[in-house]
């Protein structure tokens, strides 16, 4: 491919291709994977509960680390193409292993799906995040990327929509009463359609070569400058309350059908309901594009988390037999879901040129990882802790339920989920950055690029042109944010061994916090035949983000040395506190 950064229509294509299978293995697993081994299989509940959140505290872990071998791998065939090539193959293995269990396997059944739950997440991640990363650096146009990524989007739309329906349209259109073999031969179709996807993407997609050439940027104090950014904290703030519950109806969506609607022909309608809902969101998705061109991405996003909110508590009122209600339901909540598509991203993007503005550089990847870490954490209770209270409040599968466990699918599947969507839509509307701001945040990038000084919109800060600093002061700063404004200003009154006792501190409590979930874990943990609960559940929660924790601070550790070696002389450290915002 000529190195221009204009990309043929075909590129575009076998790029974006794979995320067809991609989004449509990930909805099998999240809406039909639960009930598929708790009511087909009849692995132990509670046990699904738990392996699911230590796939995900994997997965949340994983995913940084991968993006930072992936920065630093030199090949001939590049820095992305080899890890998508070696885990493909695997990653679609693990996912047929993991919808076809052994027949008979009993409670043991929980451990099968728990080495096969965490094989692919690792596998995922060694293709995912490259080729994320990949998909980043294929054009430095803006439209070009633009396009890119809005053919990606198709594909996975309609992924996420086959995955939905296929398990349906196997048991209705073609007569297949076996479940396994329905979820078994599913699994070996996506499989089938992901490996060869991705090696035709890798045949007809080449890496640039001066992206190869870049040197990576250190991730922690990236990390932390991310953090200084208001805009991105807002966002990052209500996506991570939004994330909390946001696996919950993916994830009980089934329980919720059979239980508690109780319609005729359960899976025929679990899979017209998600296809009315995707259906709804795809549709609608250019009406919300034009609303907001007209009034703005607040205004517009404010609107749609409305619509999400009270669509989300009509689920509680929906009765058994009434489908239309049902239906009316989805559709209404499917239509809120489409602005969420493009406006995340593109809310996202605008904070990433606020970054720009504060820092002289686009990094893209780096919030990316730091978006991977938090949220991922906080969902995993979302995803694994209503299983597990279904399990400790008598649910029986394949029977009619008790009305205390049809209340509980429904509080968890509707109210509970919109009371977070409430907060998060409260925290979201200090959202700073309207059009006109954004304006000016791109004439303050084009002042610096011609080397001017510009003016921050949001704080009235005056900053000078990233040109005019020179390297080794540009290095200095990215050196000094491997601390927080607080560890420095107690660095400039104890003096730099300070720094060292405040990383070790922060890394034994982490470690400590890492230990007592393990120990929880261990003591709730007696038996495959034996409810784990939902403490263990948290313990494996907890210890996910304590780990996480600990890495953090444990990268810190060789900066804090090398500062107590070679202090930084304090007017350095004077300025480059009082130049954060």
């Amino acid at each position: 491919m000529p190195d221009v950064g204009r990309l043929p229509l075909a590129t575009k294509v076998a790029y974006g291709a794979p995320a067809f299978a991609g989004a449509a293995m990930a909805i099998t697993g999240a809406v039909h994977m639960p009930r598929f081994y708790s009511d087909v299989v009849l692995a132990p509940l509670g046990y699904v509960a738990l392996m699911i959140a230590l796939g995900r505290a994997f997965d949340a872990i994983t995913d940084p680390v991968m993006g930072w071998l992936s920065d630093r791998t030199r090949t001939r065939w590049g820095r992305r193409r080899p890890y998508i090539a070696l885990g493909s193959v695997p990653c679609a293995v693990c996912f047929w292993l993991l919808l076809n269990p052994p027949r008979g396997a009993g409670s043991d059944a929980a451990l099968w799906f728990g080495l096969s739950f965490l094989a692919l997440f690792l596998f995922s991640t060694v293709v995912s995040i490259p080729r994320a990363a990949l998909g980043a650096e294929l054009s430095p146009y803006y439209h070009e990327r633009s396009s890119l990524f809005g053919i990606q989007s198709i594909f996975a739309a309609a992924g996420t929509i086959a995955g939905a329906i296929l398990p349906g349209i196997m048991q209705d259109g073609f007569g297949v009463v076996d479940e396994r073999r329905v979820f078994g031969t599913v699994a070996g179709v996506l499989a089938v359609a992901l490996v060869v996807l991705n090696f035709v993407m890798l045949v007809r997609v080449q890496e640039r070569r001066e992206f190869m050439e870049r040197p990576p940027n250190p991730f922690i104090p990236g990390v932390r400058r991310a953090l200084r950014n208001r805009p991105f904290r807002v966002l990052l703030m209500a996506g991570v309350v939004n994330a909390i519950p946001a696996s919950i109806p993916a994830i009980l969506i089934p329980f919720y059908v059979y239980y508690a609607i109780r319609p005729e022909n359960p899976a025929s309608w679990l899979a017209g309901f998600l296809l009315l809902y995707l259906g709804a969101g795809f549709v609608c998705l250019p009406i919300w594009m034009a609303v907001s061109r007209r009034v703005g991405k607040l205004a517009t996003m404010a609107a749609a988390s409305v619509m999400g909110i009270s669509g989300s508590v009509l689920f509680f009122f929906v009765d058994q037999g009434e489908t239309f209600f049902a239906s009316c339901a989805y559709a209404y909540t499917g239509i809120a879901s489409g602005a969420f598509l493009f406006l995340i991203p593109a809310m996202g993007a605008d904070t990433i040129d606020y970054d720009e503005l504060r820092t002289g550089r686009r990094r893209e990847a780096q919030f990316g990882a730091f978006w991977a870490i938090i949220p991922k954490f906080v969902s995993i209770p979302g995803a694994s802790i209503p299983i597990a209270i279904l399990s400790a409040v008598g649910y029986v599968p394949n029977q009619v339920q008790t009305p205390e466990v049809v209340f509980t699918i429904k509080f968890l599947y509707s109210l509970f989920p919109a009371a977070f969507y409430v907060a998060a839509l409260a925290i979201v509307l200090r959202y700073p950055i309207s059009e006109s701001v954004h304006a000016a945040i791109r004439d303050g990038i084009d002042r610096h690029q011609q080397g001017e000084t510009a003016t921050d919109p949001l704080t009235g800060q005056r900053l000078q042109a990233p040109k005019t600093v020179t390297a080794a002061d540009e290095n200095m700063g990215w050196f000094l944010d491997y601390f927080s404004r607080r560890e420095l200003e107690r660095v400039l009154v104890h003096g730099p061994g300070r720094l060292r006792r405040d990383v070790w501190r922060a890394l034994t409590v982490s470690v400590l916090l890492l230990v007592g979930a393990l120990v929880v874990t261990a003591w709730r943990v007696t038996g495959l035949d034996a409810e784990p609960g939902p403490e263990a559940v948290l313990s494996v929660v907890l210890g996910g983000g304590a780990l996480t924790a600990a890495l953090f601070q444990a990268g810190r550790l060789g900066a804090a040395s090398r500062f107590a070696a070679r202090p930084v002389p304090a007017p350095a450290v004077r300025a480059h506190v009082a130049r954060l915002p």
